[in-house]
């Protein structure tokens, strides 16, 4: 470290960095006992220092950033250290504790995320828009009738009306304000929910899951947040023999929320008065796409309507329905999957502080979780936007999230030459 970095140190509250460096070395799986002795101090000593009655040297703090696998930058960082969202996670896992040990290194990234994501709002003055309804109750009511009562309210709430809805990451990030995430979790599991009061709701979604199924996933953990925003949330495939009324109504929500009843019912029964009153598996394969489920969620949804026989299908696939094959061969559209792992609207941010000078191209490449050749990659394709001038031209000019409307406008009034993306 510099020696001016000293100066900064002294700056930090030794209790807030003293909780950083512990949950970091929790995060990292290490004991007090193996910190201390790549310091050369007694555990004591280390107690000490995470409990912020001893304060670390600059020396010490580096060793120590090396060991647990994080940047000095992120344990000097302004504030209080959030709520981990990783120890609530992990008691939410309580009960599927074969899996806690290839997860834990998950949760821990998610809190790095998040906390990651706060900072850059925090350099661009550009906070998250929390749009969040008061909290639903649902106690005392069949959990499948809930949830078809709180997915048309929220759909209300929000101006979807009844068509299929695309772009749901986008619409709970931007409309909402959560924080969303795909990460590589262990296959089983197919999302995790947590809340703070400071980083609000945060989502992570397993991205090796078709986009299908990651859709499906968000809603089930939407239906959480807006019923149990305090109680995180593991969505384990498989988990219950027998579902439980709270996973009963997150299931349901979330085939309600992406297939609302009226909407779909109109689109069913025209497609059954084409074809006088049948139904065919080929029909089936369309409706899905139109509302970017798979065919499973979509035959389940009809099959709560009672647009379908229950049980339709279960009897499907044993009489040889198999769906790539079908969707195959109707030629059907591909739709272009939300793949990038970090939401737009952090990249944009982690582009725009890179741009004006805020991050170094070393901590703008670990923001985005690159290296530095792909971190300039990026660079050069989100900082700017093209911008059609009143003379007709198109210009590239430089995004900036956290610039008001009112101050734009002067800019714009000024020179007449540059234009807000």
């Amino acid at each position: 470290m510099l020696p001016m970095d000293l100066d900064v140190l002294q700056s930090i509250d030794p209790r807030a960095l003293g909780r950083r460096l512990q949950q970091a070395r929790k995060a990292r799986g290490r004991t007090q006992q193996e910190a201390a002795d790549l310091l050369g101090v007694a555990r004591t000593t280390l107690t000490a220092i995470e409990q912020g009655g001893r304060r670390i040297q600059p020396p010490e703090l580096a060793r120590l950033a090396g060991f647990y696998g994080r940047s000095v930058g992120e344990f000097l960082r302004p504030g209080e250290p959030v709520e981990a969202l990783a120890e609530q996670l992990r008691a939410a896992l309580a009960p599927a504790a074969s899996v806690e040990a290839e997860l834990a290194p998950c949760t821990w990234e998610l809190q790095r995320l998040c906390e990651d994501y706060l900072e850059l709002e925090q350099l661009c003055g550009a906070p998250l828009l929390r749009q969040y309804p008061p909290p639903c109750q649902i106690q005392g009511i069949a959990p499948e009738a809930a949830a078809e009562d709180v997915a048309s309210a929220e759909r209300n709430r929000l101006g979807l009306g009844d068509g299929p809805l695309l772009n749901l990451r986008e619409l709970l990030e931007h409309d909402v304000g959560l924080r969303i995430f795909h990460m590589d979790l262990p296959a089983r599991v197919a999302a995790m929910f947590a809340y703070t009061e400071q980083l609000g709701g945060c989502i992570a979604v397993n991205g090796k899951h078709p986009e299908e199924r990651r859709r499906l996933s968000l809603g089930h953990e939407y239906g959480h947040f807006l019923t149990r925003r305090y109680k995180p949330e593991i969505a384990l495939l498989g988990r219950h023999l027998r579902q439980p009324e709270l996973e009963r109504f997150a299931d349901t929500f979330a085939r309600a929320f992406l297939m609302p009843a009226v909407g779909l019912s109109r689109r069913f029964n025209e497609l059954r008065r084409s074809r006088e009153g049948r139904t065919t598996p080929a029909d089936l394969c369309v409706l899905a796409h139109v509302y970017f489920v798979s065919v499973e969620a979509l035959a389940l949804r009809l099959e709560e309507l009672r647009l379908l026989p229950t049980g339709t299908w279960d009897r499907l696939q044993p009489a040889g329905f198999r769906v790539r094959e079908a969707q195959a061969r109707l030629q059907l559209p591909q739709r272009p999957a939300v793949d990038w792992p970090l939401p737009r609207r952090y990249l944009y941010l982690a582009a725009e502080a890179f741009e004006r000078g805020d991050l170094s191209e070393g901590q703008f490449a670990r923001l985005l979780r690159v290296d530095r050749l792909e971190a300039r990659r990026l660079a050069a394709e989100l900082a700017s936007s093209p911008v059609v001038s009143e003379e007709g031209t198109v210009e590239e000019v430089p995004l900036e999230l956290g610039l008001d409307f009112a101050h734009a406008r002067s800019e714009v009034s000024e020179s007449g030459e540059r234009g807000l993306a």
